[in-house]
Order: C-alpha cells, then structure tokens, then sequence
C-alpha cells in the first residue's frame, strides 16, 4: 500500500501531573507510526495497534506498565499501580480476555529465579541441594549455577512452585512493540523510559518536516534488516561467540543509513573475535567494515600475528585515501614500525607545525578548577577571558548551520523530539547535505554571517541543538566573538569541523581571550588550553593546536605550577 503524506502535525507530550501520562506518551507513539509508517507494518500488526487503543484506559495503562518494565514475564499479584482506578486483577482479565497476554507461559529456571526471592525459592529446591551436596545456605547466585545442569528443561509455574502459586503472566505481542519502538526512534538503544516516563515539554525541539520520503525506513524489509543486526549485537553482548554470530550478520544494503550500523556490527564482530582468539575471524570482520575504525584494528592485528608485509601493502595502499586526523595520525605510527620491521625507506611525514606554550605560577585556589584560577589571573577588563572550550567554536557554527542541520533527510530525524540529527557523526553527515553546508560557507564570504548568526540566536533560544550549549553562549561572548574573530578563521574552523564530526567536535582549548581594541584583524582573540600539574595534551587537543599553528589561529598552552603551599582565598 501507497503511504500518503500524512498532516505534519506535531504531537504533545503529557503533562506529569496527570498520573497517567505514561499511558499519554505511550498513545503519542503508537499514533505516531500508524500515521508515519502505516505501510510498514502488517494488517495484523495494524490489527493489534488498532485493538490497544479500543481496550479500557485500566487495561492500556497496565499494558503500558509493563512493556516499559524489563522483561516480558510478570508476577501477578506483583503489579501494584493504584492511578488505574480499578484492581489490577480486573484490567489483567481484560488483556488476557483480548489476547495480549499469556497466562500459562512455560519457564526457564533462570527466568524463575528472576521472578522469586531467595527465600521462596530455597524451600523448593531444598530437597535438590541436598541431593548434590550442596548447602542449602547458598545465595541466590550461586544456587542457580549449582542448580541449572540438573534442570535443563522450561516447565509451567505450577511444575516449579506447585497449583497454588498465583499466576505468572507474559507479554504476547512484545515484539510488535519492539518493531514500533524501533520505527519511533529509529534504534532499539533507547528504552521506552526515554520517552513515555519522561515530561518533554520542559525542552523546545526544532521543528521538522516529516514526509514519506525522508524515512529511514522505507521498507519492511528495511525494518526487519536492522532487527536481526540488533539480534547480532544482542548475542555477542550475551556472550554467543563470534563465530557463530557471524553467519547471522545480514548482507549489505544499499540503504546507506543501515550500512553504517552493520559497519559498527562488524567491527564489534571483530573486537569480540579477537578477544576469542579468533583472530582470523576478527581479520575477516574488520576487513568488511567500513568503520573508521576498523582498518586500523585490522593493521594492528595483522602487526601482533607477525603478518608484516600483508599490514605494509594494505597501509601502504590506504595512505592514499583521504583520511582523518586520527586515522592518519593511526597510520602514520603503524607504517613508521612497519618500515623498520621490513626495511623499507620511512614514509615522508609532514612536519609538525610548533605549539606556542608558556607557564604560570599561581597560587592554588581554594575552590575551582585550574581553568578558573588562569580565567581569572589573566583577565583584564580590555581584554576579557572566557572559559568555552568545546562550546564556542561549536555554538558559532550550530547558529550559522542551524537550518542544514535540522533538513529533514532520510535517517535524520524519526520523531518530534530529537535533539539534533540521527545521522550526526556518521561520515557521510556533511556530504549529503553539502549544497546546503555550501551556502552557510558562502555567508561568510559575503559577510552576512552576522546577521543569521544573530538572528538564530534570537529565534532559536533554548531550543535543543547538538552543537549549541545554552546559556553558555550568552549575548556579550557572542558579540565579542563575532567582532573578534575574522570570518576566514571562522571558515578554517568550520571547515576542519565538518571534515569529521565525531572527531572535531572536541579537543578546542579551554579558554578564549579577546582583545576588542586591537585594531589588527588577526590580533583579536587567541585561544589558549590550560594544562594544570601532571596534565598533559591529549591526541585530539594535539591535532587542534598543530592546525591552528599551521592557519596562523593564535593558540598556545598554558602549563600552571602552584606555588609552594599557598592558597588563594
């Protein structure tokens, strides 16, 4: 069936004084795929959404409940939830009558044990202990390793604890809410807690157009592809070895969006292989991810099972591909220990630009960080010192992107309630929305960056943005920055910024001084990381410096020694 673009209405979310606002949020979601992914569920499936919200407001309540709580297995006279206004036991004869719910679900002992105290398990299987030579003192844990070889078989309650135990029940349909969580929130990462126990309302989201095209999901298939690479990562966190999860991964896709997630798949595939000691295995997982991180992981596994040369002509051959800052700081350092091992001419390496640094010798503090006590020290009415470190840069740039980052493309955005784009710091986050990334860029050529910088700022107050910490980005640090910093800088920052989000966005230094009365354009502002006793610069604080150096961007390091025992009051 044909999806129809559906009325781009925005769904509230509930108020958390009315004592059923679980049941409010859980209603939002459920509306919220029938209408924006009707044609990816079965007529059944529909059926079933269909039925839950022709049940009693008692009986979707507890419902609700219990497919927020973990696990689908329930003790009966466990569920306690006075707001339904009615006995529990009346709203669980409706679900049992409607089919939602199984009342003679057959048991694990693992799962009893999950269900049942110590002390009303230990006189079951007293009798049990005693027969294998075990005390029948033993905590809960320990019982269960000593009990689970003689038990190997699922049994009925009553089989376990006997007819006069109340009932068990379980979830029938737990997986269609498993498949309307995922098309909600487009993973299966974020619990159902993430939104329908939580008040929304107190964040403003950015609004986004929602249209068929713009689904991550666009198929069925789509959908159940993602849930069997989420059943592949649920068995290597269980402990399933490597090797028999790999043939469970599902084949490539052409949807770009799953083929980042089966990338990350395969590169925890390989990470839990080698652990294993599967190490040919691990070579296979990492060699078919297209993670970032994966090529480096399989350069040094092939460096620690001696397999030089193979690791020489693979790095030798990726060097030539555009890389990242860490991958080719990766790189670099594994092509240099190859060289040596093979005899081969060292690879040219680029010089490090040097890094301006200085020392201070301060008092130490009573209170507050180091940052602080330098914020302080070097802080002059004209010349004024903020603490921004990730926040500035980022802020400048999430108010000049602010409508490229919030278009509506496929995997971005799959709910009213997003704090930016799913999509974020995958790698090809810029280059599907280059055009547009362009333009911003374009801005500062023509100088009206100001002006849409400022105007965001003003109409977009407090409004979630992944790159925008508010009120850390007040209007005095805003004008200082924009009348300080020249747009070329703006656009190398930027530009660096986009080259690799996930990387990019940290490592800024920790302070910004500003020098308004200096009338020279790239005299204005110098950006400097402070490094108290024993700190030292990380990798990524590292590479931030080397660019700056080599852009002529003033930043230096500031190394604090404290001095003697004095304290600043």
């Amino acid at each position: 069936m044909a999806l129809q673009s559906p009325k781009d209405t925005r769904p509230g979310t509930a108020d958390l004084d009315n004592p059923l606002y679980y049941l409010e949020n859980m209603e939002t979601v459920i509306g919220w795929v029938q209408s924006h992914h009707a044609d990816l569920l079965t007529g059944e499936e529909q059926d079933r959404l269909s039925a839950f919200r022709e049940l009693s407001v008692p009986a979707r309540a507890l419902l609700t409940r219990m497919v927020m709580r973990t696990g689908e297995l329930f003790r009966a006279e466990k569920l306690h939830y006075p707001e339904l206004g009615v006995p529990e036991s009346e709203a669980l004869e409706e679900l049992v009558a409607g089919n939602w719910l199984d009342t003679s679900p057959v048991l694990t002992i693992d799962q009893l044990f999950r269900l049942y105290t110590l002390g009303e398990l230990r006189p079951v299987f007293a009798g049990a202990l005693h027969d294998a030579g075990w005390p029948k003192t033993l905590p809960k844990g320990r019982m269960l390793e000593a009990l689970r070889p003689s038990f190997p078989d699922v049994c009925p309650l009553a089989d376990w604890l006997g007819k006069q135990m109340p009932p068990v029940v379980c979830i029938n349909h737990m997986a269609l809410f498993d498949r309307v969580r995922l098309m909600f929130f487009g993973n299966l990462r974020q619990s159902w807690s993430d939104f329908v126990l939580v008040e929304l309302g107190h964040q403003r989201y950015e609004p986004v157009t929602f249209t068929p095209d713009s689904r991550a999901f666009q198929s069925r298939t789509e959908v159940d592809l993602y849930l069997a690479m989420h059943q592949c990562r649920e068995w290597l966190d269980e402990g399933v070895p490597a090797r028999e999860v790999w043939p469970e991964v599902p084949a490539p896709s052409d949807n770009a969006w799953l083929t980042s997630r089966r990338d990350r798949l395969l590169l925890e595939l390989g990470r839990q292989a080698e652990r294993q000691g599967d190490r040919e295995l691990a070579l296979q997982a990492f060699g078919a991810s297209g993670h970032r991180e994966a090529r480096l992981k399989q350069l040094r596994l092939l460096e620690r099972m001696k397999r030089h040369r193979e690791a020489w002509t693979i790095a030798a051959r990726w060097q030539a591909q555009p890389l990242s800052d860490a991958e080719a700081q990766g790189l670099a350092r594994i092509l240099k220990r190859l060289a040596s091992r093979l005899g081969k001419p060292m690879p040219p390496t680029s010089a490090h630009p040097s890094i301006q640094e200085f020392t201070l010798t301060l008092p130490k503090p009573a209170l507050g960080s180091v940052e602080f006590a330098v914020q302080q020290h070097l802080w002059q009415d004209d010349a004024p010192v903020f603490y921004v470190e990730n926040t500035l840069i980022n802020g400048l740039f999430g108010l000049l992107c602010w409508q490229t980052i919030f278009e509506s493309v496929p995997g971005a955005f799959f709910h009213p309630f997003h704090v930016g784009p799913a999509d974020l710091t995958r790698e090809d986050f810029v280059g599907r929305r280059q055009a547009s990334f362009d333009q911003c860029i374009t801005r500062l050529h023509d100088g009206s960056y100001r002006h849409r910088i400022l105007a965001n700022y003003l109409a977009k107050q407090d409004t979630t943005n992944p790159f925008v910490t508010w009120p850390v980005i007040n209007e005095e640090l805003l004008n200082l920055a924009l009348d300080c910093i020249p747009a070329e800088d703006l656009e190398c920052l930027f530009r660096r910024l986009m080259l690799n989000i996930r990387e990019h966005r940290s490592g800024f230094p920790d302070l910004i001084r500003f020098f308004p009365g200096n009338t020279t354009p790239d005299k204005r502002y110098e950006m400097i990381e402070v490094k108290g006793p024993g700190d030292r610069l990380q990798d990524h604080q590292m590479r931030w410096l080397e660019f700056f150096a080599g852009e002529g961007i003033s930043a230096s390091v500031c190394y604090v020694r404290w001095l003697g025992n004095r304290v600043m009051e």
